[in-house]
């Protein structure tokens, strides 16, 4: 887990592409993340599942071209579509923004922590999961290396998880994200992101509240997100 303090005042939020970006480009491709970047977005969230062959590939749904991801080798899943693996993407975007690996499967945290130390990302890297076992065995395999781990919760009735975690930051979907939820996360010395905003004014909104970092389909958007440091204010009010 990352040893890096929050900021003591609030500037401008991470802004990140959802999967690149789902509005532009096929999401979770290479042209949905150079769209993300070339809109002005810090950097982007991305899939990651496991292969028959213990690949890391880039893909949200369990079921690739309908083939099951997990039942097929990265070679027969490349047959039916191109699928970037984890590995092309740290060689190609590692050292030019900020990354969320989102592991979609347990089973992918040894693969994970080997190409992280072998492809550094210099720009921040957050490595995120649904499953509460996910975190904790990225936390027992990361070592010393400085890694943020981030717990995704959706659902208010496993929001309570994040307690017994090894977190550094939690990722809540805006839809059960409060004001309560952020002094409560923030006092814990947990970093905080929302998804999905693909609104302007709920872009705006989560901004001036304080988060430190949006994900959004529509990575135009990203403006909206953009606070000068003129006009910074203390996390406290």
């Amino acid at each position: 887990m990352s040893s890096e303090r929050l900021p003591t005042t609030r500037q401008s939020p991470l802004f990140l592409g959802h999967r690149g970006t789902r509005v532009y480009a096929p999401e979770n491709t290479f042209a949905a993340f150079d769209i993300a970047l070339e809109h002005g977005c810090d950097g982007f969230e991305f899939d990651v599942r496991r292969t028959c062959d213990n690949v890391a590939a880039i893909c949200h749904d369990a079921h690739f071209h309908k083939l099951k991801v997990e039942e097929n080798t990265l070679a027969e899943l490349r047959a039916v579509h191109p699928l970037a693996t984890l590995e092309e993407l740290l060689r190609e975007y590692g050292a030019r923004c900020y990354l969320n690996i989102e592991l979609k499967d347990a089973g992918l945290e040894e693969e994970t922590v080997r190409l992280l130390k072998k492809y550094p990302v210099s720009g921040g890297v957050l490595v995120s999961s649904f499953l509460p076992e996910v975190i904790e065995c990225m936390a027992e395999l990361s070592g010393g290396m400085d890694l943020s781990l981030g717990y995704i919760c959706r659902n208010l009735r496993l929001l309570s998880k994040w307690k017994k975690l090894p977190i550094s930051h939690a990722i809540i979907n805006h839809k059960i994200y409060s004001k309560s939820l952020h002094k409560e996360l923030r006092a814990a010395g947990i970093a905080t992101f929302v998804w999905t905003i693909n609104d302007a004014a709920e872009a705006e909104k989560f901004r001036d509240l304080g988060v430190d970092g949006i994900i959004s389909d529509d990575t135009k958007l990203s403006r909206y997100a953009r606070v000068a440091k003129a006009q910074a204010v203390p996390i406290s009010e």
